[in-house]
């Protein structure tokens, strides 16, 4: 049925002179002002001009690759992205070179909404149309969020981070998760009734507290916030809930940042950088658990979900939670969202 896997990403610059070209292509259409952009060029020149993300990318698809040859899995392996080079319509153009028909793609995004689902199937659609009449086909897999591949490395980074906090003021410890801010619009049409961005992140913490940190208090909040003033985001933001947490009495966090498979530029900068000072200024002790990146359970998810897609007349799916999945998404799930003028960035 398949001759290759794709990995999906957003992509990110790996040297100081793709900064601007690469916002430019994320925030292309959107108006947002200049300097909007320079200002997020900046957190990308404090580590160098570089992004995480690509490496990253690289680590996994370095992991599936092996793991696929160590599992008899016979599917090449390969990696586009959104916003940067690899480019999705030059490897879509490689494989059609390499006689891939039909490829199964999995985005590097747990969840659905507009951006971080739909948009991809838009990303297939455009790419194929510029690669001609022999692109690939590429089906995209399920969301999964509640796959114990993806839940289970959160759980432990919760657990390894909750052991460097001082124990004796466990009580007063809150466990902080965090995802990216969408608009308000984006997140109550996101799936097929609405809602479904939230829900399945409420589902993913309650499943990571339930196993990382069992008894102890949790709450979402939003980071990345990056939209128009006037347009209405999820709230509250990470730093505004230190706040809160700290005149609670709470002395001390765990931030897991679930809305993220890997530690890149949003995590360093978001959390390790603002949340860390917000967490010092208010003297509350801070620890950031880790993202699933190339841990061996998460890369033997990805051949799950794929074996899942290959099964003759479908299986069972492997999943903790109790939301609904599907293999395709219904047409009218996740519609793009109306852009405002001055609207930011991812």
């Amino acid at each position: 049925m398949y001759d290759a896997f794709l990995l999906l990403s957003f992509g990110g610059p790996e040297h100081p002179d793709e900064v601007l070209p690469f916002l430019h292509n994320v925030t292309r259409g959107r108006g947002v002002p200049p300097e909007r952009l320079a200002e997020v060029a900046e957190h990308y020149l404090r580590f160098g001009g570089v992004s995480p993300i690509n490496e990253q990318c690289r680590e996994l698809v370095a992991a599936i690759r092996a793991d696929f040859a160590a599992n008899a899995l016979d599917l090449p392996v390969y990696w586009g992205n959104r916003n940067w080079r690899p480019m999705l319509a030059d490897t879509l153009a490689q494989m059609r070179d390499h006689g891939i028909e039909r490829a199964v793609a999995l985005a590097t995004s747990a969840y659905g909404s507009y951006s971080s689902c739909r948009q991809y199937l838009q990303d297939i659609a455009s790419a194929r149309a510029a690669v001609g009449p022999r692109a690939p086909v590429v089906d995209k897999l399920r969301h999964f969020h509640d796959h114990p591949g993806f839940v289970e490395p959160f759980a432990d980074a919760v657990t390894a981070a909750l052991s460097t906090l001082d124990v004796t003021q466990h009580e007063n410890t809150r466990l902080v998760f965090t995802a990216h801010s969408i608009p308000v619009s984006m997140a109550e049409s996101s799936g097929p009734t609405g809602g479904r961005y939230e829900a399945q992140l409420r589902e993913t913490a309650r499943l990571v507290a339930e196993r990382g940190a069992p008894g102890l208090a949790w709450d979402l909040v939003w980071q990345s916030r990056s939209g128009a003033p006037h347009v209405p985001w999820l709230e509250p933001d990470v730093n505004d809930h230190l706040e809160v947490l700290a005149k609670e009495g709470v002395t001390q966090v765990v931030v897991s940042p679930i809305g993220f498979v890997s530690d890149h530029l949003e995590v360093l900068w978001d959390l390790d950088e603002e949340a860390a000072a917000t967490a010092r200024r208010l003297g509350l002790g801070f620890a950031r658990a880790g993202t699933p990146g190339a841990d061996p359970r998460f890369v033997a998810m990805v051949r799950d979900l794929v074996l899942e897609r290959m099964a003759p007349g479908g299986r069972e799916r492997t999943a903790l939670g109790r939301l609904e999945h599907w293999d395709v998404c219904a047409s009218n799930c996740c519609p793009p969202p109306v852009r405002s003028n001055r609207e930011g960035t991812r």
